[in-house]
């Protein structure tokens, strides 16, 4: 049988599409349906690594997840990496294939919609339903000619398609109907119903809206989401930074993460952020005295650099690890510790080479080629932050296109690829007191006893009281998403449309 569609597309960007498609993945899966998500185009600097060495998008990773099914690249068939001069890597089917400006990508358009077409047909032999996630807004009039991501998806598969509006941002029956106005009669027609995401207050006040729209479009207002805070669920990208607490009060640590222009796969440090004082920060004045300093990952490392040293945050950091405070760079943030960056190929710069921190004695050149992969690991050091964890094994995943040499090399991990130990190697360095070290690892703080040990070693150091660390638990996460959803969507009426006529075969 071939799989059901039930597409999410939404008012704009970050107007609540992959939570629902997230929570939707669940639902089914808890009802007993083979569910698969599927996005077509995916911008964003967060991505996720499939067991088979490919990169998507992390939405997509986190559907799969709630679905209970391994990730794979036909869910995400095309993965666009912005970088800092108004191009983007563009990922197909797991692989980098270039760095495109928008006008060579859409030259390459025809080629793309095949294999997204393909990607598709082949989650819908294999499952019962593919929620389909939309990007953006399917009514930029200047892009609907060349879009392969929302209506044009919707119309190859005669998707029904659900319009999410977020409330929180105001205006959202504007939006909605703005929407509708700009998209032909159908376009229109594929579309089931409308959900209010983020809503914060009493719904009785929203009854005069709600009733306007089903009155306008006589189609349903399927649900009223409230805005939700006490679910962890990794973001697709970091529009959601802007959104969140600037601090967040978990235990006696403080740790301050450094938000580049170009930061990518954040989630690394959502284990931190529910066990420590965990704050983003962007400018000088915010640092503070933080117990500890991360560099994290960057889809453009020399630009990225440049910002940090054009912003005095460089100088700020160096302040900090003189005077004793661990810093911990990951992936594009361990590149910058180094003497210097090397970018022979323009891979992600015009700038053809770039001077680091100078915390090690190291060197980073970026190759054409593209390392993405999971790895299991184990420590290697004893020192420092790492004390009394010599051995200790961990599991994550890389994704970078740079080589790192180090004159004195003192690594932190042994690296084993997954899923078959097929290439071993030394990964990171750290510094002869254990207070400063990188990895290409992401993912480590995920590690549940990882994490506690690092934590109890860097209260030690900081002389601060330990507090147990707050142990993640995706799939209590999943539920809880799942079970707010469902309390607040017309589940009859989306399995009526996603399984009825109109979607039938």
């Amino acid at each position: 049988m071939t799989a059901k569609t039930l597409m999410i597309q939404g008012t704009a960007s970050s107007v609540g599409k992959s939570i629902l498609a997230t929570a939707l993945c669940r639902i089914f899966k808890q009802d007993g349906y083979r569910v698969a998500p599927f996005k077509a185009q995916n911008m964003a600097l967060n991505s996720s690594v499939t067991k088979e060495g490919g990169e998507i998008g992390r939405a997509q990773a986190v559907q799969a997840e709630a679905a209970g099914i391994e990730p794979s690249v036909y869910m995400n068939p095309v993965l666009l990496k912005p970088q800092a001069d108004a191009t983007s890597q563009v990922i197909v089917s797991g692989k980098a294939i270039g760095t495109f400006n928008a006008s060579h990508y859409y030259r390459i358009n025809s080629t793309l919609l095949k294999i997204i077409s393909e990607s598709l047909e082949k989650l819908r032999t294999e499952y019962d339903i593919v929620v389909i996630e939309g990007a953006g807004s399917p009514a930029e009039i200047n892009l609907k000619s060349r879009e392969i991501v929302n209506m044009r998806i919707a119309r190859l598969v005669n998707s029904p398609v659900i319009l999410v509006g977020d409330i929180d941002r105001g205006g959202v029956f504007a939006s909605i109907v703005g929407t509708m106005q700009l998209l032909s009669k159908k376009e229109r027609d594929l579309i089931k119903g409308f959900v209010i995401n983020k809503f914060r207050g009493d719904v009785e006040l929203l009854k005069p809206g709600l009733e306007f729209l089903v009155n306008r479009y006589s189609k349903p207002v399927l649900g009223v989401i409230p805005h939700i805070r006490q679910v962890n669920i990794a973001q697709e990208d970091s529009v959601y930074l802007d959104e969140r607490a600037i601090n967040y009060r978990n235990g006696n640590l403080d740790i301050a993460v450094i938000r580049l222009p170009h930061i990518s796969n954040y989630d690394d440090f959502d284990p931190l952020e529910a066990s420590s004082n965990l704050k983003y920060v962007s400018h000088v004045d915010e640092l503070g005295n933080p117990d500890m300093i991360i560099l994290p990952g960057t889809k453009t490392t020399i630009s990225d650099l440049e910002y940090l040293q054009r912003s005095k945050l460089a100088d700020a950091i160096l302040r900090q690890v003189k005077s004793g405070v661990p810093l911990i760079g990951i992936c594009g943030g361990y590149q910058m510790l180094g003497k210097r960056i090397l970018d022979p190929h323009g891979m992600e710069s015009n700038a053809a080479e770039a001077d680091g921190l100078q915390l090690f004695d190291m060197e980073t050149t970026f190759a054409e080629d593209k390392t993405t992969r999971q790895v299991q690991a184990r420590i290697l050091t004893d020192q420092g932050l790492f004390s009394g964890m010599k051995d200790m094994a961990i599991t994550g995943y890389e994704i970078h296109m740079g080589t790192s040499l180090n004159q004195a090399y003192l690594p932190v991990f042994y690296v084993t690829t997954l899923p078959d130990g097929r290439f071993s190697y030394n990964d990171g360095t750290i510094n002869e007191n254990g207070l400063i070290f990188g990895t290409y690892i992401h993912g480590i703080f995920h590690n549940a006893d990882f994490t506690q040990k690092l934590l109890k070693n860097l209260s030690l150091l900081r002389k601060k009281p330990y507090s147990e660390i707050v142990q993640l638990n995706k799939e209590t996460d999943y539920d809880t998403l799942a079970d707010i959803f469902r309390g607040n969507l017309d589940m009859k009426s989306i399995y009526q449309f996603t399984f009825g006529g109109d979607n039938a075969e």
